[in-house]
């Protein structure tokens, strides 16, 4: 059973910061591309920042130069700086992997966490 669980989500004023964590759990797992994404009731999923497994990053053009994704593969975990906040980035935050189990499957699964709620107010 692999499991992703988020943590770092808050309350937070406009221009503020915040670091959002996503640990992977299970058995034998390799871990491919991890990413963010962010989802406001009513619309759809949005890709906030991806890394592969090599460290390449690739984020959305809404927080370019402000978002930061990294990630400690001897952990497992992906991590998202987030500065200079701004009102429109309230969102719930999802934490997604590209998990590759070989004792198990011979294929990848995509898993998704639970979300973690980010608001920052104006």
């Amino acid at each position: 059973q692999v499991q992703l669980v988020e943590s770092g989500g808050d309350l937070v004023q406009a221009g503020g910061s915040l670091r959002l964590s996503c640990a992977v759990s299970g058995r034998a797992i390799i871990i491919n591309t991890m990413g963010w994404y962010r989802q406001v009731l009513g619309k759809q999923r949005e890709l906030v920042a991806t890394i592969t497994s090599g460290g390449s990053a690739n984020y959305a053009d809404s927080v370019e130069g402000r978002f930061s994704i990294s990630r400690d593969n001897g952990k497992n975990t992906v991590y998202l700086q987030m500065n200079s906040l701004k009102p429109e980035d309230t969102a719930l935050y999802y934490c997604n992997a590209d998990v590759f189990q070989p004792n198990y499957r011979a294929y990848v699964i995509n898993y998704w966490g639970q979300g973690t709620q980010v608001t920052v107010s104006s």
